[in-house]
This record gives structure tokens, C-alpha cells and sequence, in this order.
């Protein structure tokens, strides 16, 4: 049964339109294009904020597909009531964004575009889109009703054609630089959808398989061969709109010979057997699960066949019976088949899957005895791959295979108290302690883990009155209920509390539209008296915020909660994770040697992946290559590579955490586009004992962007969504919110299966990031003193100008001084044309890309012992009172100087300040004077001989100088500073 989709547009309302009929107004109308069909409003004659309150309903012709669609919305003024018929804007929404049944559907405010450089549009439109499943009509008999129903489409279609007819025919009125104009952006004009363009096919670059000279640095591959035909190999993916075929050019082709056991056909089985398949090639031994006879088993196997040590391949079926004992069983041959690993076939994609066949077995007792199966040899590209045993990972354990887990969406919970009344304060708790005068108040909100409260306040004549907001972090799904509770702070009695359904809670993705506010009746633990009140609340689920899990200067994704605000992605990002070399051992294996099972974990937006974990490899590869869709360039991709300790864990044995290997971060904006890096990066982790590296890894980045204008436009956009700069949070509110925000991340990727560790993931969001670290103080310190230091390098060559280190510079100084003191219209151009020179210079050497954590930046090669272990102190400290006293005592040194210096900068401000207050007055005096003076001097001179004078005396040459400070310093420093009045 095919599934029908209607899609309801709703056209509210537009605010703040250009005018554009000649009058200072305009008489709009909008066309709305989605799938092929039109839909026109009424016209609202002469008015710049015209409300329609229409809805315009769509059938869905691709259910399957709708999120691929674009819902294109075109404003213009009517021509039958203006001088001409102009447009006034356009938008552009996704179908990925469209809300199922109007529940989550709000009225959103979309910005009007332009529909070329020189379109003058402002504006905005309100608009509700959602859509509605429809059954499928069921088939009747057909009979003359129906004859009568089937001869009408022929007029709705002439209709259609006379109105699109009328459209058309307003547009060729309308000039002609608008018809050029409309060209790239033109809905179609039939009703039947346009055929969809076949996908292009991307030839995968062949890459050198020499290690690059310098590890540190990213090598960029350009101009590469093609590889040959049956090296291709593809997968197809959607993104929005276009459909698109993606190469897997960035990684290896890792060959792997792949048996499909389907099923087993025993002639004579005996009763209560169970039979199963048996593999076995060179080394490698592997069992199918025991099936009935005659049962499908369908099972795949993956062995790397670099790891193979034989050229045949043996699959034999096993008969297993109970033997005298109950737990014990008896196994026996049924039968083998061989095959030559060199005559195996091979398969690329997109081929067709390998058709499995009856092959007869052979041995003794296998007459009439055949087992149904395929073997063919293909890359880790095949689509059998990911659900197959596979030799390299341990087979089919579920902690070892290559998973991709989605962060839960994040949602701002705002609730803001406004009142209660009625409160019932002669006991909360149906006690019999006296009822309290001046009771003093507060409100605390709950919602799982977080909990807020409210300041307090005193009843007094009127009611009890907040107007506080209280900010929490919520996931889907929500939690069922958050509590508001009244307590009484006097005697610590609850006055009542309240229980609120989230899922019950208004959303509102801008701040335009105020959410109501109900009352909500307080319930107390008093059988006898179980209403204590009322309490007056305005509850709002805020989609216009974007939830921050992770540090504000290393985020991934800055989108906005509510689905419908997601605007179209700017670029693609394509990360081949190659391997690794030169792993540590990190745990031994059978108590003998040393091992490593790394896997690898990549993080951006809210997409994760995890690879195959690679066991009891030093040097293992992965060769596994992800997509994700950028929608700010300024973003920043991050992986982890980690070691798997839980893949051999029960209930029995305590589960291990994963030990970390290191970290690297790539920032998108630093990459140029459509380009690949390659390139093998360090990865150091920081222990207890000091840093360590601990092996290198291998990635390849690649960023396309298909349009340079949408990529320019996206560094004009501000860094956060609007209601961060419109409702700002405190930078305190924002680390709880941040804090609270990862718990919940780590939460609920700790319970997918198999679990991504809480130990993993606040690793990738560094969640410690807020705890005291002397080694990241420094470090911040050393940068701030980098920043300055070009300010510091300029302040010493302008003094060699000044003192004539080299008189022809300075003589040439004095020359550019006379030329803008004449010529001052000059001095801006000659700036920024100098800049322009000096930066186009310097593009031939700058810096490759690197992704590397620099250990030199981080000052983890001259931290001391003790202030490492100070940074992996929990919170509270664990360390002996002594300990503690002397790390105190160490703070208190550093924080002293930073009073001084704190104490200085204010000492200067005071200074400029008592000038102009008269604290000292004959200092203040004597600069009254010379301002009058001051003031006849620049009324007399002219302002450029000033400027000249000026310039030639602070250039004079050494000997007309003095070694002692200048008049005006030596009077800016005798000014009274408010030190002398600190305590």
C-alpha cells in the first residue's frame, strides 16, 4: 500500500516590505512553488505589513524523496494596483526541515532574499509548514459516479493552465533587467515534476604510498592519476537536494575475501542434530551458528587477505549431537568443500551481489550432502562488510565494530516564575508548627539532574513576586515531568509543588512570539489539606538558541535547535581515516606482552563515528571513509584515537575504561576548498608522568564546496543563532548550561549499543576544560604575550627611527612625513595598498595546514611534576592538607603579582582622572593654562604645519636629545592615584 503526504504551507503574514509601487507602499501577493505545483495568495492592497492568513496545500509525489525537494516562495507587488508588478523577495526552505502534523510546527520568520546582487529587498514573511500522512484511497467498482469523476480532471487541467497562463503573462510585463534577473531563479511553470539529473561519477585519485619526509606537516596531493576501472569502487548518498555519487578516493582499497554461508542440505539427518559451517583457512578457524537441518543460516565472513598464510579455503559442516553427557556435545564431519583462493572471483561496486550456489560435498558420509554459498574477494566498500564476521576485529563482537551514533537533540527549557498566590503557609508538611509572619520564599525547579532555584522574597501585603528565569538543559526524548516546588526558607517546609509534562510545553523559535503563561495548582504531602496554593509560571521550550556542548572556540556546529530554522549546508566534508603507525602497548595480553586495539572516533555536529576497533596491532588500518555536511565553515573537526578496553568485559568483569592515545582537531576555515591533505600527525596524550607520544596517525581531509558565493556569505553571519544576541546568557550560565549539556551528551551515548564511553566522549568535548591548570595559565599567558609582541616589535623599530639606529631609513621616514602632512587625501590609500602588497606576499609562504596538538604551544614539555599532578587533582582535591597548603601558598605568589599589575593599570586611569577633577590643584591648573594656550596656538597655526613640527621634533637626532624622561611623562606620573586610600 503506497503512503500519501500532503504538505500545508501556511502564508501568515510579512513585516517591513520595500515599497515598491511608485506611492511608498505596496499591494503584495506570494506564489509558492514546491514539487511542480503553484499556489497564489489574495492581494493586500497597500499595505507594507500585509496579513494573509492563508493555507496552501501540496501533494507529495515522492514520499521518499520530499527531503530532497525545496519549497520555493516568491513575494510580489500586484501590478493591477500598483504602477507595475515588481518583486519584493523570495525564500528558499528545505524539504529536510518540513515538521510532521503541525505539532512542532510554529510560526517562523524567514528573511526575504534577494534575487540578484542588485535587487533592493528587505523584509521578512511568517510562515507554518508541516505535513499531514493521508490514507490511500481504497478502489471501488467503477461505475458512473466514478465515470463522472474520471471526465473532471481534464477541466481542472485547463483551469490550471489558464491561471498559469495569467501568471505567465504578468511576468512578461515586468522590465526587462527583472526577466534577466529572474533566469537562474524562475519556478517552473508545469505541473508535472522536472526529471532528475543522473548522478555524476567521480573518478577516486590514485595517492603515493611514500611517507611524507615531515610527519608533522600535511602533504596536499594535487593533479593525481586516475585509477583503473575495477579499482573504482562507490557509494551513494543523498544530501539535500542533489543526489550525489562519492568516490572512496581518500583511503586505501584494503582486499578482503568475503563466504557467504546461506544455507546447509543434510540428505539424512539424525534426529536432535544441530549442524553448523566450518571455515577454515590457513590459521583461521571459524564456526557459523548451529542451525536445524535444512535451515537458513546465512552468514557472512570478512578475512583480510594480507593476513591469509594459505591459497585454499575449506568449509566443512559439522554435525553436533548431545553426547552422554548433558553439556557436552559430539561433533562429526558431514562433509568439504575446497577451493582455490586464486581462481576466486572478484567483485567491485557497484556490481551486483555475488549469486550463491549448491556445491556438493565430498569426504566421508557427505553423499547427497550440499551446502549452498558464495565466495568472491572485494574491499572494505562492499555492503556486506559492516554486518560480517571480520577476521581483523575479533569477528562479531558487537565493542569492536564501526558504529556511527547521532547526539541527542538539545533543547534550552526556559521557565519563568511570576507569581503565586494563595499559598497555604501554616504548615507544609501537615505539621502543627506555628504559621511564620514574614515567611521568606523561594522557588526551585527541577528537571532529572538539574536543579534551579529562584532569589528570595518576603511575603508583605500583595502576593509573592519573582519574575526570574531559570534555564535547563533538555534532550529528546524529554523527560516526562520537571517539579516546581514553593519552599519556605523560615521553618524549611514545602509550601506545595507542581508537575509539569514537557511534552506539553510551547515551542518558540524566536523571540517575537511571547509563550503563554498558565497557573498550575501546588499539591501537598497533606492528605487532610492537600492544596497549598497556586503559583503563575511561563514555560517555553526555546528551538532558536543552538545548545552548546562543546567549547565555544573548538565547536562543530552551530546550528539552531528548532528543525524548520536549519538553513541549506554550505560544503561537504570527507574524512579518510587511513591507520596508524608505531602504537604504544598500553596493556599486556595472556600476562606476556605488550598490546594495542586501537580504534578511532571522529566528532562533528552531532554526528560521531566510531571505526572497527583493529586488535593486537601496532600498526594497524582502518582505511574508513565518512562524510558530513558543513553548514559553517569557521567549525572545527575533531579526532580521537583510543584503546579498546571493554570488548572482553561480562557481567562478570568489571568493565575497563578506554585508554586514550591523543587527539587532533581540524579547523575547517584553514583548508582550502576542494583540495585533499593527506598526511601522517603525531598523537601525544598528557599522563600524570608528563607527555608522552604515543604513535602517529594517518587521515586525509577533504572540504568541497560547490558555491563560493554561499561560503563568502556565511562569514558576514554572526558566529551564534539570533536569540543568543537578542536574549543573551551570562557567561556563568552559559558553563552550567554547557556542563549540563555534555552530562546529558555522555548520558545517552552511554547507553547506546554498543556504548560509546563516558570516559570517550567528554574527552572529544574536553569537559574539563573549566578546572584549574597552571600549565594552561602559562600557556594562555605566553599567547596573550605573542598577540602583543608584533605591537612590542613595532614600538622598538619606531624607536631605531627615533634615535637614528639607520639614518637612511629615518631620513626616508622624514620624507614620507612631509608627503602626507602635504598630500593628506593619500594616507589611507598608500595604507591599505601597502597592506595589500605585504599580505599578497606573504600567501607563497604560509603555513601548511597542521592538525598536530603543539606541544610547545601547550608548555606540557616544561610543566613540573607537581603542577601535573595538580591538573589531575579531581575537584574536590584529594591531595594531604600539606599538599594542598603548598599549592596554596603557590597561588596566592601568582595571584600577588597579578594584583600589582592589576593595581598599576588602575593607578594610570586614576591619574588621567584626578586631571580633570581638581584632586590636585595646581597640577589641574597648570593644565588649564596650557589648554587655553593650547587653543590660541592651534587657532594662529595651521594644523599641518603642526603635525610637521611635531613630526621633525620627535625625530630629531640623538644629540638634541636627553637622556632624562620628557616634561609631559614626568607630569602625567606626579598626578595623585587613589593608592594611597586602599586599606
Amino acid at each position: 500500500m503506497s503512503e500519501n503526504r500532503k504538505l500545508s504551507v501556511e502564508v501568515q503574514n510579512a513585516k517591513n516590505l520595500m515599497p515598491k509601487d511608485g506611492q511608498g507602499t505596496a499591494s503584495a501577493y506570494v506564489i509558492v512553488d514546491f514539487d511542480g505545483q503553484r499556489r497564489r495568495t489574495k492581494t493586500i492592497c497597500r499595505d507594507l505589513n500585509p496579513y494573509w492568513d492563508e493555507k496552501l496545500e501540496f501533494s507529495v509525489h515522492d514520499v521518499e524523496f520530499m527531503a530532497e525537494k525545496m519549497l520555493e516562495l516568491n513575494v510580489y507587488n500586484d501590478k493591477k494596483t500598483g504602477k507595475r508588478s515588481t518583486f519584493l523577495g523570495k525564500v528558499k526552505i528545505s524539504g529536510s526541515t518540513f515538521v510532521k502534523g503541525g505539532g512542532e510546527a510554529s510560526l517562523v520568520y524567514y528573511p526575504l532574499e534577494k534575487r540578484s546582487v542588485f535587487s533592493q529587498i528587505k523584509g521578512e514573511i511568517g510562515l507554518k509548514i508541516w505535513y499531514e500522512e493521508e490514507a490511500p484511497p481504497t478502489p471501488e467498482k467503477p461505475d458512473a459516479a466514478e465515470t463522472a469523476v474520471e471526465e473532471k480532471p481534464p477541466e481542472k487541467d485547463k483551469e490550471e493552465e489558464k491561471k498559469a497562463a495569467e501568471v505567465k503573462e504578468e511576468k512578461k510585463e515586468e522590465g526587462k533587467g527583472e526577466e534577466e534577473a529572474k533566469k537562474e531563479d524562475k519556478p517552473p511553470e508545469n505541473t508535472t515534476p522536472p526529471p532528475e539529473t543522473p548522478p555524476t561519477k567521480v573518478d577516486a585519485p590514485e595517492y603515493q604510498q611514500k611517507q611524507t619526509p615531515n610527519p608533522e606537516n600535511s602533504v596536499l596531493r594535487g593533479n593525481l592519476k586516475n585509477r583503473d576501472t575495477e579499482s573504482k569502487f562507490f557509494t551513494k548518498f543523498s544530501s539535500r537536494g542533489t543526489d550525489r555519487r562519492v568516490a572512496f578516493d581518500l583511503v586505501d582499497q584494503m582486499p578482503f575475501l568475503y563466504v557467504r554461508v546461506v544455507k546447509v542440505n543434510i540428505l539424512n539427518p539424525e534426529s536432535e542434530s544441530s549442524f553448523c559451517a566450518k571455515l577454515v583457512i590457513g590459521t583461521h578457524a571459524v564456526k557459523t551458528e548451529s542451525q536445524a537441518p535444512n535451515k537458513v543460516i546465512d552468514q557472512v565472513f570478512a578475512f583480510e587477505k594480507e593476513s591469509l598464510n594459505s591459497t585454499s579455503l575449506d568449509v566443512s559442516i559439522m554435525a553436533q549431537k548431545k553426547g552422554p553427557e548433558s553439556e557436552s556435545k559430539v561433533e562429526s564431519t558431514a562433509g568439504t568443500v575446497s577451493f582455490d583462493l586464486l581462481e576466486v572471483p572478484r567483485r567491485v561496486p557497484p556490481d551486483s551481489p555475488l549469486a550463491p550456489q549448491w556445491y556438493s560435498l565430498e569426504g566421508e558420509g557427505s553423499s547427497g550432502n550440499d551446502i549452498m554459498l558464495s565466495v568472491w574477494v572485494g574491499t572494505q566498500a562492499d555492503e556486506a562488510f559492516q554486518e560480517a564476521w571480520q577476521s581483523d576485529s575479533g569477528g562479531l563482537i558487537p565493542e569492536t565494530r564501526a558504529k556511527v551514533y547521532l547526539s541527542p537533540k538539545l533543547w534550552y527549557l526556559r521557565v519563568t516564575v511570576i507569581q503565586t498566590q494563595d499559598l497555604q503557609l501554616d504548615s507544609g508538611s501537615g505539621g502543627t508548627e506555628p504559621k511564620v509572619r514574614n515567611p521568606e520564599l523561594y522557588v526551585k525547579a527541577q528537571l532529572g539532574a538539574q536543579l534551579f532555584k529562584t532569589s528570595r522574597t518576603s511575603i508583605g501585603s500583595s502576593n509573592p513576586t519573582w519574575n526570574e528565569d531559570l534555564i535547563f538543559v533538555a534532550a529528546e526524548p524529554f523527560e516526562p515531568f520537571f517539579t516546581i516546588t514553593v519552599e519556605d526558607l523560615t521553618n524549611g517546609n514545602t509550601v506545595g509543588y507542581a508537575k509539569v509534562q514537557v511534552t506539553t510545553v510551547d515551542k518558540r523559535t524566536d523571540d517575537r512570539s511571547e509563550p503563554r503563561s498558565r497557573w498550575f495548582n501546588l499539591i501537598r504531602d497533606d492528605n487532610n489539606k492537600p492544596y497549598g496554593g497556586r503559583i503563575h509560571v511561563r514555560v517555553c521550550l526555546e528551538g532558536g538558541y543552538h545548545v552548546l556542548d562543546e567549547a565555544a572556540h573548538v565547536t562543530s556546529d552551530v546550528r539552531r535547535t528548532a528543525k524548520q530554522l536549519s538553513k541549506q549546508p554550505v560544503g561537504l566534508l570527507e574524512v579518510g581515516i587511513r591507520g596508524a603507525t608505531n602504537l604504544l602497548p598500553v596493556k599486556t595480553k595472556d600476562g606476556t606482552r605488550g598490546t594495542t586495539d586501537a580504534y578511532v572516533v571522529a566528532k562533528y555536529g552531532p554526528k560521531w563515528v566510531r571505526t572497527r576497533t583493529i586488535l593486537d596491532r601496532f600498526n594497524p588500518r582502518w582505511n574508513e571513509q565518512y562524510t558530513w555536511d558543513v553548514y559553517d565553515p569557521c567549525t572545527v573537526l575533531t579526532l580521537g584515537v583510543f584503546d579498546n578496553g571493554r570488548y572482553k568485559c561480562d557481567d562478570k568483569v568489571e568493565v575497563k575504561n578506554d585508554v586514550r592515545l591523543g587527539k587532533l582537531r581540524v579547523r575547517l576555515s584553514t583548508l582550502d576548498t576542494n583540495r585533499v591533505y593527506v598526511g601522517t600527525y603525531s598523537l601525544m596524550v598528557l599522563l600524570p608522568g608528563g607527555a608522552k607520544r604515543m604513535g602517529e596517525i594517518e587521515i586525509a581531509v577533504r572540504f568541497s564546496c560547490s558555491s563560493w558565493l554561499s561560503l563568502i556569505q556565511a562569514y558576514a553571519n554572526p558566529m551564534l543563532p539570533r536569540m543568543h544576541y537578542v536574549k543573551p546568557l551570562g557567561p556563568a550560565q552559559q558553563d552550567v548550561l554547557r556542563h549540563n549539556a555534555t552530562r546529558i551528551v555522555t548520558m545517552r551515548l552511554a547507553r547506546s549499543e554498543p556504548a560509546l564511553g563516558h570516559e570517550v566522549v567528554q574527552f572529544m568535548l574536553d569537559s574539563d576544560m573549566h578546572i584549574w591548570s597552571m600549565r594552561k595559565s602559562k600557556a594562555n599567558w605566553f599567547r596573550v604575550v605573542g598577540c602583543l609582541s608584533k605591537a612590542a616589535a613595532f614600538a622598538r623599530w619606531l624607536d631605531g627611527i627615533q634615535t637614528w639606529v639607520n639614518p637612511p631609513t629615518t631620513i626616508l621616514i622624514h620624507v614620507l612625513l612631509v608627503a602626507i602632512v602635504l598630500c593628506p587625501q593619500l594616507m589611507l590609500p598608500t595604507m591599505f595598498m601597502y597592506s595589500f602588497l605585504i599580505i599578497m606576499l606573504r600567501f607563497r609562504y604560509r603555513q601548511q595546514v597542521s592538525v598536530t596538538m603543539d606541544p610547545r604551544l601547550s608548555h606540557v614539555e616544561t610543566v613540573g611534576p607537581d603542577e601535573l599532578d595538580e591538573e589531575f587533582d579531581g575537584f574536590p582535591t584529594t591531595q594531604s592538607m600539606d599538599q594542598v597548603r603548598v599549592r596554596y601558598d603557590r597561588l596566592r605568589a601568582l595571584a600577588g603579582r597579578a594584583q600589582t599589575l592589576l593595581g598599576d593599570v588602575a593607578a594610570q586611569g586614576e591619574r588621567l582622572e584626578a586631571l580633570f577633577n581638581w584632586r590636585d590643584p595646581r597640577a589641574t591648573g597648570i593644565f588649564v593654562v596650557l589648554c587655553l594656550f593650547a587653543s590660541l596656538l592651534f587657532y594662529v597655526v595651521p594644523f599641518k604645519a603642526f603635525i610637521l613640527a611635531f613630526g621633525f621634533y620627535y625625530l630629531r637626532h640623538p644629540r638634541f636629545r636627553d637622556d632624562m624622561p620628557s616634561v609631559l611623562m614626568n607630569f602625567f606620573r606626579r598626578l595623585p592615584p587613589l593608592s594611597d586610600r586602599i586599606i
